[in-house]
């Protein structure tokens, strides 16, 4: 069964249990309709692939997509909640934050769910030398990240390292509208006290 439904959001996922194999995990945070998630799943059959995604319809389609993959599982809960509460200490090898929700308005910015406390879950989530990638056609945002990315010491910057990336449905439609895309990568470096 693709989508996971824990017997209780209140306790840490056995991600061995999960996925019935140990393997590298990687996290699609706001998975969309799947195409990511998929394409990945596919091209790296070694490795475990779980999909965080808030809105109910795009759970299903992204189970409807990958039906027939058995290293892709998606929860339906959200991406801050899930990193912070669910995901075991050191058990992510990547995370994917590809096109988060911008909330443009200047009174709806608090809902950004880069912030320094998720920075921090995210950190606590990745395995030693773990990797964050991060995409937006929203250059204010991308600052803000910027911003909040240098306040952390136990995330440093490795460049644009995932540009070779699958599109997602996302970032072809602000390609074709000729928006620019802004992208970083982070890596974990030491632990955070």
């Amino acid at each position: 069964m693709v989508e996971l439904v824990p017997q209780t959001y209140f306790a840490q996922l056995n991600l061995v249990a999960v996925f019935g194999r140990e393997a590298p995990l990687q996290v699609d945070l706001g998975c969309g309709d799947g195409g990511l998630i998929c394409e990945l799943a596919r091209k790296f059959p070694e490795k475990n692939f779980l999909g965080l995604e808030k809105l109910v319809g795009r759970v299903a389609k992204t189970c409807r997509k990958s039906a027939e993959l058995e290293n892709v599982r998606v929860l339906n809960v959200e991406s801050a909640y899930a990193v912070r509460y669910l995901l075991p200490e050191n058990s992510v090898e990547t995370f994917y934050l590809l096109f988060p929700d911008p909330w443009p308005k200047r009174r709806h910015h608090r809902r950004r769910v880069v912030t320094a406390d998720f920075l921090t879950a995210v950190h606590r989530a990745l395995n030693n030398e773990g990797i964050l990638h991060i995409a937006t056609d929203q250059e204010n945002y991308f600052q803000q990240i910027h911003t909040t990315v240098e306040g952390h010491p136990g995330l440093e910057s490795i460049g644009v390292n995932g540009h070779d990336l699958p599109s997602t449905k996302f970032e072809r439609r602000f390609v074709e509208a000729g928006a620019p895309i802004y992208r970083l990568s982070l890596r974990k470096i030491s632990p955070v006290t």
